[in-house]
């Protein structure tokens, strides 16, 4: 069945999604994560919330923005830690140089849940490869900005900004959060091949060389994307060039194919 974006997003209300929760409709698939500067090699992964409705499997823009800012948004994160440690927490505990990313609301930082569903799904153990991705379009409160710091004191977890571009606002909002890595936005990548990529690849390349924190290319789709960002320095990247994402199983068996 042909998922409708437009229509999914005009009749979803919180509550649906309450109710697909506790009713298994959710799951999560892995996109991987390659090593530009190490032959491509698998580091891990981002863990992604699909939803399966009436047939359809709704990817997570069309739903995510429904339950921003409401009791939903954290419920969700919660279930997908859960998830997230029943599939790859074996993984996790094998591999000591891989990592997983999971997607954070900024509103869910600073109260406490986050540290007690990884305690209650057994990942305390493995929180160093755990990276907290927060995106620039909402900013942290100040309970938020707490925890953020208290992980970066603590060199615990590893907290990531999502849909970084090249901006100067892009610039400032990182500079005010406590991040270890940046994720460039796939709209910045597709821009390598286009009419300004003169241009773009002297914002990138005055980014990437702050040298402050590791920089992942989201969507890179064509191999001279990624010899391009690799000549810049950029350390990690994802896109359908090396994955789409996958089923755990399968994601286990990728990178056991390229680790």
């Amino acid at each position: 069945m042909e998922y409708n974006a437009a229509l999914a997003m005009a009749a979803i209300d919180p509550t649906e999604i309450r109710r697909a929760i506790f009713a298994g409709e959710m799951f999560l698939e892995y996109l991987p994560m390659v090593d530009l500067q190490d032959g491509d090699r698998c580091v891990g992964c981002e863990a992604l919330v699909r939803w399966r409705r009436d047939g359809a499997v709704v990817p997570p823009l069309a739903f995510i923005p429904a339950i921003e800012n409401t009791p939903v948004s954290g419920l969700l994160t919660y279930w997908v830690i859960d998830r997230m440690a029943s599939e790859l927490g074996g993984w996790l505990r094998t591999f000591d140089d891989v990592h997983v990313a999971i997607n954070v609301p900024p509103e869910v930082l600073g109260r406490g849940g986050l540290e007690y569903a990884a305690y209650k799904a057994n990942l305390l153990s493995v929180r160093s490869r755990l990276v907290l991705e927060i995106t620039e379009r909402g900013a942290p409160d100040h309970l938020g900005l707490q925890e953020l710091r208290s992980i970066a004191q603590d060199d615990e977890v590893l907290i990531a900004m999502d849909d970084i571009g090249i901006d100067g606002g892009s610039m400032l909002a990182f500079a005010r959060t406590p991040v270890d890595v940046l994720k460039l936005d796939r709209s910045v990548i597709a821009r390598i091949g286009g009419e300004d990529e003169d241009s773009t690849l002297d914002e990138l390349t005055k980014l990437v060389g702050i040298g402050r924190q590791r920089f992942v290319a989201e969507g890179v789709e064509h191999a001279r994307q990624a010899e391009i960002l690799r000549g810049i320095g950029v350390q990690w990247a994802q896109g359908w060039l090396y994955s789409r994402a996958l089923p755990a199983t399968e994601f286990i068996a990728w990178h056991a194919a390229h680790g």
